[in-house]
């Protein structure tokens, strides 16, 4: 029911995850990272137990294909399911059941990883991963926002769109950006749009939230401040309005 895409920044350890399908709210599900550890993908029929523990168990430093081997023997229903996954020292490890339905299948690469099911053909996940190779100059997000994006051009999900998600975690469990759009007629466009707001304000919060390595994260908010007011001159100088629905105060 899905295609998604799993990966490992190679200059900066950032994990992140990109998913889409002709599914419901398909990011409050399959996606499942654990800062500075291990990004997953379950899918297909879908198991959410598989992500919550392949997530927890890479946070132990257990490895990506032991993980994979025990649910096989462990879940009955394994042919029915895929997952993939990649460590913090860029192992992967993938599963497509064999019952999974037409086109399924996985593919990586060095720090990459893509799986799809229910796709228009094995293009979806080729074109997916070759984009995320040919766009090593981006920033993570705008990579796997890409990568999709070159998916969907592929055929995606042979049933259709309805919706997107995509999550990046620095070196938190909190993710830095987890963007949805849960029922949309272009999700991966919404994804462009969320993003686009995402850097007005939120990112620079993000930015400085407090870590386990820096309890009290930035106390001092005036640079924050700062850096949205530059934001905000910069946009109005170049015309860019902005894309948020967000309801703006009335002036008096």
């Amino acid at each position: 029911m899905t295609y998604s895409i799993v990966a490992l920044d190679p200059s900066t350890g950032h994990l992140g995850v990109a998913v889409a399908s002709r599914f419901f709210a398909v990011g409050a599900l399959v996606p499942h990272i654990r800062g500075g550890k291990g990004a997953v993908a379950t899918q297909a029929f879908v198991s959410p137990v598989w992500g919550l523990e392949a997530a927890a168990r890479l946070a132990q430093d257990e490895a990506p294909e032991d993980i994979v081997a025990d649910f096989l023997a462990r879940d009955g229903g394994a042919a029915q399911r895929q997952l993939h996954m990649i460590d913090s020292q860029g192992h992967i490890a993938a599963h497509t059941g064999a019952a999974c339905i037409d086109w399924a299948g996985h593919a990586s690469a060095p720090g990459v990883s893509v799986a799809g099911n229910m796709l228009a053909g094995e293009a979806v996940i080729t074109q997916t991963l070759f984009a995320y190779l040919a766009h090593m100059d981006l920033p993570l997000v705008e990579r796997l926002m890409t990568a999709m994006e070159a998916g969907a051009a592929a055929g995606g999900d042979k049933r259709g769109t309805q919706s997107a998600a995509l999550c990046i975690h620095r070196s938190e469990d909190y993710p830095w950006l987890d963007i949805r759009a849960d029922d949309h007629p272009d999700p991966l466009a919404e994804l462009r749009r969320l993003y686009d707001v995402a850097q007005e304000r939120f990112l620079h919060v993000a930015d400085v939230m407090p870590t386990r390595a820096n309890f009290s994260g930035l106390t001092d908010r005036s640079g924050i401040d700062a850096a949205i007011r530059t934001e905000e001159d910069r946009r109005h100088a170049a015309g860019i309005r902005s894309r948020s629905f967000a309801t703006v105060l009335a002036q008096n």
